[in-house]
């Protein structure tokens, strides 16, 4: 195995959740300051920071630490997000500022209220991404640590040695071999020091690393050769060899996956490649965030704990350990939820402001908005993809995602962008895209196949659950509204008329009845054809609501079966389980407030904090359920508006 792998490097930018001076004048952004982290180069590779007040100019990567910083706990959802998620500014920073001016608001979605009375306070989240620690829940309830990296004893189990037996050079001829990317049809390799064992444990060597491969011995010229080729053509590359796995074993190794800075899709593409297989023998309950330290269960398909474990030895970003052989995959999904470790640095709040927000947020909870990330961070909002979807108007949808717009963007978007504007040519505005696999390539290459005049099918052409990423999208937009307007119109009690969930299913809290209620037990739908709505003032609002967008709330049957909304329910304040808290003082930036899994199995001792440090940090831990957002419960305890474009107003000084 080659154990140079290109290191991301370890960023420290930072979200500040300040308040702005008057809480009434957010549009005071001017003034507003805060303590910055700013690095300083040192020779070679240590850099070294300081504190300083400063006032901000917009950090060129904000927008990356922003996005990644909402975590919703359910994977199909997450999913979505980060596609939605998929346009990054670009250029120059300090226009980055004035181009988020353009972006959205939480009331811009529907995210208007509180159900805390405490004052809210500032704090920075995910000064660094290890401030932020997010622990699976399994289906069983069991939170994932990563605690032991033994390997289990397996007499089947190659030797040790077949992982140093060939050179880096065969490996990459193998490796050629294996994927069919040049035209041998087979690989010799001389075996110096010859003996039956050598041989063995080269022929043991090919087959465990890389699947697909057979391989025999023969003579030349008096030399012993193993001669490496194809045993079944290209179909060998779809699955590791089947007959090499013991039929008392489980067919899948599961295994605990602890990640620095890196999201699930992109770990797992990585262990992949080393491993030589593809992607789609992973399986896993939940993506994780990538801007913070995660630890969650993932499962292989016959592929041993001894060759997972040796990838501790190449890889950085992460660390495999907890190895088991079970007879099945995992599912997404199944998860119980995620167990949180926040870090908000350098706080204001005072002790009694902090003890009633985190009382408050453990007692009550959270409002279970969907959080900004649901609906991109461009000009654009998904949601009005989505609602153009359901209103039928194709060349709205077209016209959506493809024409210029305001914000932050890459290069090479605006161009594609501009180029469609200009000439209406699918090829033109094609050939400015380096990137095609983004949605604008994808619907631009739709248009080029089936035409302007059937959209519909272009549009199809996009993945699936990335068109209905923005149905949901709508749909989550709708609940965010009424929910607010529900909170405004009935307060923190439960009322006749709202809905509760018996079982599965959706009952009205009738007048005899509300005292057996109370609001953690009212649930609102999502819009669709197979829920029911409140029968008070908020089932007659999501009507009008649908209406203003030329939608019949009673016929959400679209002609396409896709784009048909059946509806869910959803519980709208959230209780986190296990909520603690310590507010803590340090001095500096860089040292890490608790240890994480992999600093308990390296023996690394707790971090020595002084008594009165020139900072103080609310250090929290919570668990919450599937499909809620981290960030809605950090948006709680603040009191503070999570939108891109409001942090960055409230962290930046206009360059007019």
């Amino acid at each position: 195995l080659h154990c140079a792998l290109n290191m991301e490097t370890v960023e420290m930018n930072s979200v500040s959740l300040k308040r702005p001076r008057s809480e009434d004048n957010v549009a005071n952004a001017d003034e507003i300051k805060r303590q910055k982290i700013s690095e300083k180069s040192k020779t070679g590779n240590d850099s070294r920071q300081s504190v300083e007040t400063v006032t901000e100019q917009p950090d060129k990567s904000l927008l990356e630490d922003m996005k990644n910083e909402i975590i919703p706990n359910e994977e199909s959802e997450e999913q979505e997000d980060e596609e939605l998620e998929d346009s990054d500014e670009d250029g120059d920073p300090e226009s980055f500022a004035d181009m988020m001016k353009h972006g959205l608001t939480e009331s811009d979605v529907g995210i208007t209220k509180f159900v805390s009375s405490h004052k809210g306070f500032s704090g920075i989240l995910k000064e660094r991404y290890s401030d932020f620690v997010v622990h699976e829940i399994g289906k069983d309830g069991r939170v994932s640590h990563l605690d032991d990296f033994s390997v289990p004893v397996d007499d089947e189990d190659p030797s040790e040695e077949t992982f140093t037996v060939l050179s880096d050079e065969d490996k990459q001829r193998l490796e050629e071999l294996q994927l069919l990317k040049n035209k041998e049809t087979s690989v010799a390799i001389e075996v110096i020091e010859d003996t039956k064992e050598k041989r063995t444990v080269i022929h043991q060597a090919v087959k465990s690393l890389f699947p697909g491969l057979e391989t025999k011995t023969e003579d030349r010229d008096g030399k012993k050769y193993i001669i490496a080729y194809h045993a079944a053509g290209k179909k060998a590359l779809a699955n590791p060899r089947k007959h090499s796995w013991p039929k008392s074993r489980g067919s899948y190794c599961h295994f605990v996956l602890y990640k620095e800075n890196k999201d699930t899709m992109d770990a797992i593409n990585v262990l992949s490649k080393f491993l030589r297989v593809k992607p789609n023998i992973f399986s896993y309950m939940g993506t994780k965030d990538k801007r913070a330290i995660t630890v969650q269960e993932i499962a292989v398909l016959r592929i041993t704990a001894q060759r997972l474990a040796h990838l501790n030895k190449c890889l950085m970003n992460f660390k495999l350990g907890n190895f088991s052989y079970k007879n099945h995959p995992l599912k997404l999904g199944e998860l119980q939820g995620n167990h949180f470790t926040v870090v908000l640095r350098n706080i204001t709040g005072t002790d009694d402001q902090i003890e009633q927000a985190m009382h408050s947020l453990r007692e009550i909870g959270f409002i279970n908005y969907y959080g900004m990330q649901r609906f991109g961070t461009t000009a654009v909002p998904t949601y009005q993809i989505g609602r153009a979807i359901l209103q039928n108007n194709w060349n709205e949808v077209m016209d959506l995602i493809l024409k210029p717009r305001p914000g932050a963007e890459k290069g090479y978007l605006v161009k594609c962008r501009e180029e469609w504007a200009k000439t209406k040519d699918p090829a033109a505005a094609l050939k400015k895209l380096p990137v095609k696999r983004c949605v604008e390539g994808q619907l631009l290459r739709g248009l080029l196949k089936y035409g302007m005049k059937n959209i519909i099918a272009a549009f199809g052409i996009i993945p699936r659950n990335n068109r209905l990423m923005y149905i949901h999208s709508y749909q989550s937009y709708v609940w965010n509204n009424m929910v607010s307007k529900r909170i405004e119109e009935y307060g923190l009690r439960a009322v006749p008329g709202d809905l509760t969930l018996k079982g599965a299913t959706a009952v009205h809290i009738e007048e005899g009845d509300v005292d057996n209620y109370t609001i953690h037990d009212v649930v609102m739908p999502l819009p669709g054809f197979d829920v029911i709505y409140p029968k008070h003032k908020i089932g007659e609002a999501y009507k009008e609501m649908l209406v203003a967008d030329n939608l019949d709330i009673n016929n959400m049957r679209h002609k396409i079966r896709d784009y048909s909304l059946s509806g869910a329910y959803r519980k709208i304040i959230i209780r986190p389980q296990n909520v603690s808290w310590e507010v803590v003082a340090y001095d500096d930036p860089r040292i890490p407030l608790f240890t994480t899994d992999l600093d308990k199995l390296e023996g690394k001792p707790l971090p020595v904090l002084p008594t009165d440090g020139k900072f103080r940090a609310l250090k929290m831990e919570f668990s919450l359920p599937p499909s809620t957002y981290a960030t809605m419960a950090i948006r709680e305890v603040l009191k503070m508006d999570t939108s891109i474009k409001n942090q960055t107003q409230l962290n930046t000084t206009w360059l007019r």
